[in-house]
């Protein structure tokens, strides 16, 4: 069943009446509707291309966050091979809001690392909705560090509202291990690529994202802060949200004219939950393009480059 969003319900209605014309026909085999559903598919293809042609940064949102979009799992079982996830940070637990370990990419062997947000109620909880703890950060850092010493190429897949912000994270040392996942980003040697696949959240996205090359789905949102908490500190009422959502530029679109987004991956009309497959192809074709793009460079090279990245940040608003 299709989960509409709600800028979505006059599409519904149209895509629900065709869909009631033919159970009739089911159940009625010599009525022929078929005509009349036909254009009522018609007329919903419009209106889908009517909707997605031009949204808002609000309803960015809510595709980024819609709950039939490929999720980090989907991604590794569709485009890694050899996939063998490695558990743990060594030190506590391990966080299953963060998934990783050695797969191959089109027969090259590198390190993959994602927040998983599940499907369903019950998998949701198991990942804690994609909000990593600490442990999920050292995990992380355990990975890029096996990476680096056997010059495995990094991917990491971002889906995340935010770090979790629990007491008992926050008593592990939640902004020290996000600050350390940080900075191991930009001490590789070897390539690092990132995919925003759906909500890029605060610092828990930063973490993983400080990468050569930054790609985002064509509907995914990467910011400091989500459209609700930013509206609730600033004019103290999270109705603001969407007023907020356009202050934070946080669209792929947005984030490509001032750098941060180095790559725009073009979603299937009516975004990535319509046609998974469709955009999971995408997202491994600019991977693979994005790994040969950095191919041949020193890994001194490629440090340097990633620093030079993040530092020179805002300096084309500095200079204007």
């Amino acid at each position: 069943m299709t989960n509409y969003l709600e800028f979505e319900k006059p599409l519904a209605e149209i895509e629900g009446k065709a869909e009631e014309l033919r159970a009739l026909a089911r159940a009625n085999p010599e009525m022929d509707v078929e005509k009349e559903a036909a254009a009522l598919d018609k007329k919903a293809a419009d209106l889908l291309v009517s909707l997605y042609g031009d949204l808002n940064a609000w309803r960015k949102c809510q595709v980024a966050r819609h709950p039939d979009r490929p999720h980090c799992k989907d991604y590794i079982e569709a485009l890694f091979t050899e996939y063998t996830p490695l558990a743990g940070d060594r030190n506590f637990a391990d966080d299953h809001a963060v998934m990783g370990g050695l797969a191959r990419l089109d027969g090259r062997a590198v390190v993959v690392i994602g927040h998983e947000k599940g499907h369903d109620t019950k998998s949701r909880i198991a990942h804690n909705f994609g909000m990593a703890r600490p442990e999920g950060y050292r995990k992380a850092i355990r990975l890029m560090d096996l990476a680096d010493r056997f010059g495995l190429p990094v991917i990491t897949l971002v889906d995340t509202p935010g770090a979790y912000p629990g007491k008992g994270a926050e008593e592990r040392g939640q902004s020290e291990a996000i600050a350390r996942s940080t900075q191991k980003c930009l001490q590789l040697k070897v390539p690092l690529i990132s995919v925003i696949i759906g909500e890029g959240g605060s610092g828990g996205a930063v973490a993983f994202a400080t990468a050569n090359r930054v790609a985002m789905l064509e509907h995914a949102i990467y910011s400091v802060i989500s459209p609700e908490g930013c509206a609730s500190i600033l004019w103290k009422d999270a109705d603001k949200m969407r007023e907020a959502a356009e202050a934070l530029r946080l669209t792929a679109q947005n984030l490509r004219e001032i750098g941060v987004c180095d790559t725009i991956i073009k979603e299937p009309v009516g975004g990535a939950h319509r046609d998974g497959a469709a955009t999971i192809a995408a997202v491994g074709a600019t991977l693979k393009a994005l790994l040969a793009e950095l191919d041949g460079k020193s890994g001194e090279a490629l440090r340097s480059d990633r620093r030079k990245k993040y530092l020179g940040l805002g300096s084309k608003g500095l200079a204007a």
